[in-house]
């Protein structure tokens, strides 16, 4: 019964995204606390904080990297600097460009500031210079001379009628410039490496300054002096001042005196008291196991990859951003500097990614790096875990969703477990006995009870897990292998276990897979057992990359780098399906649907669906630039998410059912349009038919409405008013159908007939405005040509056989006349004409009609006349004039009377032959000087014709 129900998935839509949006350089964040500008090469991203998305994308038009930017106070004008020495001005809520100018600068800008009013700009170049803009009069107010090296760092004074101007460049000296004399007042200094930031008081008296030189300096500005230089032995990137009004002492903050936070190159947030240059609290980290051959050492600057690179602070909301040199953004709350939220700017390579959580709320990530990613669908905030200290290669998930497992090149797995409530994820187990980097795993089916693992050294390994794996908050387990087997000669990529536990399946760079028993579960093996050997499924021309059971039959799914997917039995080993579509090596497949349907991922960056049975490849789905190398699909079978080499994770819905509900509801308004359509041809309300036949977009239909206007009564007005009060877009449709109609000699009339009324009262610029209205011409051209030529060619053709026509009256009539007989040269009567003749194309031949309308009175005589001459072809020739009867026989008696009649009337005879050459030349002529303008054929001469 349950397959009764089953429905074939046919479609995914792509529902979030989760790429790049951060690569390094200038951080800024709005002043109402609700967006991050951040840099992405040629880019300006705008992520929104709540939903943790990219709501607005600025990009330069030349592609150039933009150097550096600014958003000004009042967070209504963004201007960004470039490469190619242009300054663009943005409507960064609309995205576009309101103003562009050329820098005056002569190599590229480094930094730039907006003053407290928003209406100054600071630009610092790498030549040296700096120049100020006036953003709403536009203009270059100052040009600043005197900084040695690249200036990295302006910043104006809070006090903005002071008019002064801070910056610091490669001599490492902070420069004070008076804006009104465009003289530097100053030169500070303290530093004797890059300044890093700076930082003011509310009053703007006393100032902050840090540096990569391990010191923070806190100067006087009134006497321009420094009061306390701080050691804090890191690079500092970023100071921030703490309120002054605030409850501190969760960070140790214990008076009112000054604070400042640090950030550097330890990647820890510190507060500091100036008045005593003590560290007053330092940030705790989730500890990491350090690299080989680093324990117990002091890591060198810029070899913690936590480093920290900028600092901003957050006054409404009481909050702390600070930027890690992994492209990482966090959010801390004061006053315990709780880590809020974290978006990671840049994940690099993705190399696996599955669901976790009770309802697939999140997913877990192994990125090229030693940390995992686990990322908050709903808000795209992500809490990296740190562990493994080589690069994480694969993930799985138990079947609750709560406990996932990780190996990595550092040749150890290890075992994480998630908090259902606060959804914090904590290491509980690690283990760690291959001899190389561990490149697969996979977790039991059933219940939470062993690991699987397969390394680059050709092993499998079981590892057991403790019973009390899922409710242990302490120390970390250590987990030892129950079992270790040679499976393959090469590189095992790819580990599976059955549903059931008893079958494992791992796949080699060797090309073949392997089957192996497992055992009843809880069965512990004797000393020295280990997994064994049951069949080798071979068939693959290369390396396999996955292999992955059926959840409902007794098959095996296997993927390879020879770009297909097979299907094999579990039974006899062999071959059962294969599936080929992937133009490159095709890395991760999964069953969907109950096992009918397949999802597999390539090297060609393209996700494919499969039905089974049919071997079909139903979609196709193209989202990512580089190689899927994560597939995975949610328990609820209703999601999937894929992990690309290109840095981009995308979360697809399953859309099927939407899909099928859109379509059917489709043909339900389609049978009611068609309806309504049949109920106003009925009414006779053409105009709302014909408009509901182009909006349903069927030129069958609007052929057969134009059709039977042109058969109703006055139809030539009426299809003139029909068309003429169409919508633009409907009289473009319109075109486009008669450019189809006008290629079939069966709807060629009804197309030259809308044609006829559209350039009669429509002007030619007007129809070239119509979209592919010139094209469509173009076409219409050929063909009516060519009805011209085949009408033309039936006229032709017509009147010859008028010709042929009289000429075989004249031949006969003349054979069974008597020498006192007329010819009788009129046309045989019948109920309709045999041609037509339209006066108003036809002006000669209106005299002739007059004489038919003089002659209808005789037409009863002529019948009777033609009658009369039948009669006599009947029966056997009679002589008409003498009433001697005349035989065929050959008597001579009979002929000699022939002969003497024939000599009688030789004379008589003579001249009515001539009589009948002359009036016989004199019809010719007269047929061949007829036009054939405004001529219907008969229906009997047109079956003739054809």
């Amino acid at each position: 019964m349950e397959n009764t129900n089953l429905h074939f998935k046919t479609n995914y839509s792509a529902s979030n995204k989760i790429e790049p949006f951060y690569k390094g350089g200038k951080v800024q964040i709005s002043k109402d606390e609700n967006f991050i500008f951040c840099t992405c090469g040629s880019r300006v991203n705008i992520l929104e904080i709540s939903t943790g998305k990219i709501v607005h994308s600025i990009e330069q038009d030349d592609q150039e990297d933009i150097t550096s930017f600014a958003l000004s106070y009042d967070d209504e004008i963004l201007v960004t600097a470039s490469r190619a020495l242009l300054l663009k001005q943005w409507d960064w809520k609309q995205a576009q460009c309101t103003r562009s100018w050329r820098a005056i600068h002569t190599i590229p800008i480094a930094s730039m500031t907006f003053d407290p009013t928003s209406t100054l700009l600071a630009t610092g170049g790498c030549d040296g210079t700096i120049k100020l803009w006036d953003i709403i009069k536009q203009y270059c107010t100052h040009n600043l001379k005197g900084s040695s090296g690249v200036v990295h760092l302006v910043h104006f004074h809070p006090d903005m009628s002071l008019l002064q101007l801070f910056s610091s460049s490669a001599d490492c000296g902070i420069r004070l410039w008076d804006l009104r004399s465009s003289l530097c007042l100053c030169v500070l200094q303290s530093h004797f490496s890059a300044v890093t930031s700076l930082a003011f008081t509310a009053s703007g008296d006393t100032m902050v300054s840090s540096g990569r030189d391990k010191i923070c300096t806190v100067w006087d500005l009134k006497t321009r002096t420094a009061t306390r230089t701080v050691p804090v032995y890191e690079a500092v990137e970023g100071v921030a001042l703490l309120p002054e009004d605030q409850d501190l002492s969760q960070i140790g903050v214990q008076n009112h005196d000054l604070h400042f936070i640090t950030a550097g190159s330890k990647g820890v947030l510190r507060v500091w008291e100036a008045s005593t240059s003590r560290c007053v609290y330092t940030q705790t980290l989730p500890s990491a196991t350090p690299p080989a051959g680093k324990e117990g050492g002091e890591p060198h600057d810029g070899d913690e990859p936590r480093s920290l690179t900028y600092l901003l602070t957050m006054g409404a909301s009481h909050r702390v951003a600070a930027v890690t040199a992994e492209h990482n953004i966090t959010l801390y709350q004061l006053p315990a500097l709780s880590t809020q939220q974290q978006f990671v700017g840049y994940n690099d390579e993705i190399l696996d990614v599955k669901f976790l959580g009770k309802n697939d709320s999140h997913i877990v990530v192994a990125t090229n790096s030693c940390q995992l990613k686990v990322f908050e669908l709903l808000t795209n905030s992500c809490q990296i875990l740190y562990g493994h200290t080589d690069t994480v290669l694969s993930l799985d998930v138990f079947k609750k969703g709560l406990l996932f497992a990780s190996c990595a090149k550092d040749k150890s797995v290890r075992v994480w477990r998630m908090d259902g409530d606060s959804g914090q994820v904590v290491c509980v187990a690690q283990g760690s006995s291959h001899a190389n980097s561990v490149g697969c795993i996979t977790s039991s089916r059933m219940k939470e009870s062993f690991l699987v693992s397969g390394s680059q050294d050709c092993t499998v390994k079981v590892w057991d897990l403790p019973d009390n794996i899922t409710t242990n908050m302490g120390d970390l387990v250590g987990l030892s292998a129950r079992a270790t087997e040679k499976a393959h000669d090469k590189d095992i990529n790819s580990v599976a276990v059955s549903p059931n536990d008893k079958l494992l399946a791992s796949g080699s760079q060797d090309r073949t897979a392997k089957l192996w028993s497992l055992g009843a579960p809880g069965t512990p093996w004797a000393p020295g057992a280990g997994p064994a050997l049951l069949g080798v499924f071979r068939g693959h021309k290369r390396g396999i990359w996955a292999v992955c059971f059926s959840p409902v039959d007794q098959v095996l799914a296997s993927s390879s780098a020879d770009g297909t997917a097979k299907l094999w039995s579990l039974q006899d080993y062999s071959c059962l399906k294969t599936f080929e579509g992937h133009d490159a090596s095709v890395l991760k497949l999964v069953f969907v649907s109950r096992g009918t349907q397949l999802l597999t991922s390539g090297s060609d960056g393209l996700v494919k669906l499969w039905t089974i049975k049919t071997n079909e490849c139903v979609k196709t789905l193209d989202a990512h630039q580089d190689k899927v190398w994560g597939l995975h699909a949610s328990r609820q079978d209703h999601k999937m998410v894929t992990g690309s080499a290109d840095s981009t994770i995308t979360i697809w819905d399953d859309v099927t059912e939407v899909e099928q509900a859109e379509e059917q509801a489709k043909q339900e308004d389609q049978i009611l349009k068609q309806q309504e359509l049949s109920n106003l041809l009925h009414e006779k309300k053409y105009l709302k038919a014909l408009g509901l036949a182009i909006s349903l977009d069927q030129p069958h239909t609007v052929l057969n409405v134009i059709r039977a206007i042109r058969q109703s009564e006055d139809s030539r007005d009426l299809l003139e008013r029909t068309l003429l009060k169409l919508r633009l877009d409907q009289k473009e449709s319109l075109l486009r159908y008669c450019a189809v109609w006008n290629t079939n000699a069966r709807s060629c009339q009804d197309a030259q007939a809308v044609l006829q009324v559209l350039l009669t009262h429509l002007a030619p610029e007007e129809l070239l405005q119509y979209q592919g209205a010139r094209g469509h011409l173009e076409g219409l051209i050929p063909y009516t040509e060519r009805h011209m030529q085949r009408i033309g060619r039936l006229l032709q053709s017509s009147m010859f056989i008028d010709y042929m026509w009289q000429k075989m009256r004249v031949t006969g009539s003349s054979s069974i006349m008597g020498p006192d007989e007329e010819m009788d040269t009129s046309a045989v009567k019948d109920s309709t004409p045999l041609f037509v003749i339209d006066k108003e194309t036809h002006g000669g031949s209106e005299h002739n009609l007059k004489e038919d309308d003089d002659d209808e009175e005789e037409d009863d005589d002529d019948d009777l006349e033609d009658e009369e001459l039948a009669d006599e072809e009947s029966v056997t020739k009679k002589a008409p004039a003498n009433g001697r009867q005349v035989t065929n026989g050959t008597s001579n008696g009979g002929h000699h009377a022939g002969s003497e009649e024939s000599s009688d009337d030789e004379g008589d005879n003579d001249g009515e032959e001539k009589d009948d050459k002359e009036a016989e030349e004199e019809e010719e002529q007269n047929l061949s000087t007829k036009t054939t303008k405004g001529v219907t054929l008969h229906p009997r001469v047109q079956i003739l014709t054809s």
